[in-house]
């Protein structure tokens, strides 16, 4: 769901021993707006940038699976249940095509969970947070999935054909998430005084991380001046956090609910809203593996990978039976 954040330690722009002709053919078709295919030449740091963020973006689908996982026995009604069921489902099959992609690359699949569970791999900051109440779902499908819905639509059109096209699914689930999370907010919102007070701590507390998930400010994310040279990225991160805070706040007013942001006000002379200055010191622990529940997510993670061994032995057994039988 989450790619820009995770730019930070990128693979170097300087493109070194490689032919100058195919080097001006590549960039020839990106200016073209041409989409690169995995049997096209590419520079060495172009791929290494693809199979880093892809992984990532993974990574982050799949770990994302887990703040709300946990609340599937506890929705409060069966439409609930399998709503939220069927949510948790797409995240599981967004890690899937975007692994594929990867694989495209010349990574292998092993490589890159092994990446994750050792701690090498990141994941977008914002599953280290806990979800401690049923708003806290709605809050995570309004802001969370809103945010990499303005994250995730220009990656329909990146470079890179296998990531772009992967995306235009990717993209069509992501808006349900964000509507479903939107009206349960709204339910809570129009609800029982306890029911509007649970709504507005869920936005208090996701708020900010939700901001965090666009990645450092432009003049401290030093590679997305090359991603965005590439087309890899199409808009730079405060752009799209700037996009979001203009449709954010006009949606928290319809709930009745307030931004946690005494300093967010309309510029009239911008068409923009204002907003305060975000803790990058907390997003930097965060991306560290300091977060709230940040162990907790990676032995989940490896937890299920271990448990489920038994599944990827039988798969590679019965495939190993296939091909005798066809060479047979």
């Amino acid at each position: 769901m989450y790619t820009t954040e995770l730019q930070k330690g990128a693979a170097p722009a300087a493109i070194a021993n490689e032919p100058r002709a195919l080097i001006d053919a590549f960039e020839a078709r990106i200016a073209e707006d041409a989409f690169i295919e995995p049997k096209d030449w590419m520079p060495e740091a172009y791929r290494r940038t693809l199979i880093r963020q892809i992984s990532q973006h993974a990574h982050s689908e799949v770990v994302g699976m887990l703040p709300e996982g946990n609340w599937i026995t506890r929705a409060p009604s069966l439409r609930r249940k399998a709503v939220l069921l069927a949510k948790v489902q797409d995240e599981g099959g967004h890690g899937l095509y975007l692994y594929c992609a990867a694989e495209t690359l010349g990574a292998s699949r092993g490589e890159m969970i092994d990446a994750l569970h050792s701690g090498r791999a990141k994941y977008s900051t914002i599953f280290n947070y806990p979800t401690l109440t049923w708003a806290d779902i709605g809050a995570i499908g309004w802001l969370v999935d809103g945010a990499a819905i303005m994250n995730q639509v220009p990656l329909q059109r990146a470079s890179y054909g296998p990531y772009a096209r992967a995306m235009v699914r990717v993209c069509k689930e992501e808006s349900f998430h964000q509507r479903q999370g939107y009206e349960i907010m709204m339910v809570l919102a129009k609800g029982t005084d306890e029911q509007r007070a649970m709504a507005q701590d869920a936005l208090d507390r996701w708020w900010w991380p939700a901001l965090m998930m666009f990645g450092p400010p432009d003049d401290n994310s030093p590679n997305s001046e090359q991603s965005m040279r590439w087309r890899i990225k199409r808009d730079s991160n405060d752009a799209l956090r700037q996009k979001f805070v203009d449709v954010s706040v006009p949606q928290a007013d319809y709930l009745g609910l307030t931004i946690p942001d005494p300093d967010l006000a309309w510029n009239e002379a911008r068409g923009q809203y204002d907003y305060g200055a975000i803790d990058w010191d907390e997003f930097y622990a965060v991306v560290a593996g300091e977060g709230p529940v940040a162990k907790e997510r990676i032995e989940a993670r490896r937890k299920a990978w271990d448990d489920n061994a038994w599944v990827r032995d039988a798969a590679a057994a019965h495939e190993a039976r296939r091909a005798a039988r066809k060479a047979a």
